[in-house]
């Protein structure tokens, strides 16, 4: 059995113990099949596996990849240090503590740029709450944005032939939106419509989980590492591991690349459809005043479960810090709760600050994060300005 064989199998079997940890799965069937008839395989007996696993595979992307299953099958066993060594194993990057005065600075900007006066989280709302989607008219119009995405997208990067996406709306789950790879270039993108949606969301969500985001991605690798090069390990999306935060990365880096270029109008037009006044340029310099708040969300993750704050705390700390609403606040607490995405909430930060810095003034480069392996110590080494 090869090597790749073997990380499809523990990455199934690490799934048979916490669902979602495999994101994605199109590779052999009869593989899976084994998996899903055989018992469950203990995390320690797991994490050993890894770890064989690891002395065999030499320095590369594959390598990356079971460093992070190797830490997320000891995390499982109750064998792993603190939380920031399960992320920084995981991920390939460590989470630091963001001191409050960058948020305060944040808030400075924000301040400057929202209209309207009052305590600054309410003039949040009240600003986004103006620009909300209708709920009757969120499907067709994140339907609408995905097909001009779409199109857009195929200027930036080739995209197999017969492609798809299939859109649902859902409620009672922990994260806004998710892309489900299925293979064979197809996607299923669903979007949690118990949050309200506003017209700047409705753009960047679409574009995230589909072009050129999430789905752009899966179909781009599937077409030419899988297809083309043959590369078995690339037919599975596990969560804890670095993929994930390259994935982020291009989900969060892709919207912007398309709303701040020539096509963008076109985009704001679908919105202006549903009947949404958008100043476009205003929201974009509200998102980019706003990005220094991911890191209270990081905050509010090692303030829950390095530093002991209850639920409650870190709830007041993303009200205060991240200027979410209470419902929103609540949804981050599930999220940062939840097995498979407790350690995830530094994907979206990270992932997008490293990708822009590896991208630059090379929109080349973002096409490389689509359809090659490139590793998380790429990304830092272009942040640095040192050699991978």
């Amino acid at each position: 059995m090869t090597v790749a064989e073997r990380y499809l199998r523990l990455g199934l079997r690490l799934d048979r113990h916490v669902e979602g940890t495999v994101d994605a799965y199109f590779g052999p069937p009869e593989l899976k099949a084994e998996v899903d008839a055989e018992p469950p395989v203990a995390p320690q007996d797991l994490a050993a596996d890894a770890a064989a696993l690891l002395d065999e595979t030499g320095d590369g992307w594959l390598r990356d990849q079971l460093v992070g299953l190797h830490t997320y099958a000891r995390a499982l066993a109750g064998d792993v240090g603190s939380y920031a060594d399960e992320v920084e194993g995981c991920y390939g990057v460590r989470p630091a503590y963001t001191d409050e005065t960058v948020f305060e600075e944040a808030h400075r900007r924000l301040d400057a740029l929202l209209p309207g006066d009052g305590p600054l989280g309410e003039r949040v709302e009240r600003w986004e709450a103006s620009t909300r989607v209708p709920p009757e008219l969120v499907e067709r119009t994140i339907g609408a944005v995905i097909d001009e995405a779409r199109v857009q997208t195929r200027r930036v990067v080739e995209l197999p032939e017969g492609e798809d996406v299939e859109l649902a709306l859902v409620r009672d789950v922990g994260w806004l939106a998710f892309c489900e790879y299925l293979g064979d270039f197809r996607s299923r993108i669903q979007v949690n419509v118990d949050l309200p949606i506003s017209g700047i969301e409705a753009l960047v969500l679409a574009m995230h989980e589909t072009y050129p985001g999430h789905h752009a991605e899966r179909c781009a690798k599937d077409q030419l590492l899988v297809r083309g090069r043959g590369l078995l390990e690339e037919t599975i999306v596990l969560v804890p591991t670095p993929q994930s935060l390259v994935a982020e990365g291009i989900a969060k880096l892709g919207p912007r690349l398309l709303l701040e270029g020539v096509e963008a109008p076109a985009l704001a037009e679908i919105v202006a459809n549903a009947g949404v006044e958008l100043d476009l340029p205003l929201a974009l310099e509200i998102g980019s005043a706003r990005e220094p708040l991911g890191g209270a969300d990081v905050n509010a993750a090692i303030l829950l479960h390095e530093r002991g704050a209850s639920e409650a705390e870190v709830h007041d700390y993303l009200r205060r810090w991240s200027l979410l609403t209470p419902e929103l606040a609540t949804h981050v607490v599930r999220f940062l709760g939840e097995p498979t995405s407790r350690t995830y909430i530094l994907t979206y930060s990270a992932g997008r600050d490293l990708c822009r810095a590896y991208v630059g003034e090379e929109p080349e480069r973002f096409r490389r994060l689509l359809t090659e392996q490139v590793r998380v110590g790429e990304l830092l080494a272009a942040r640095d300005g040192t050699s991978a």
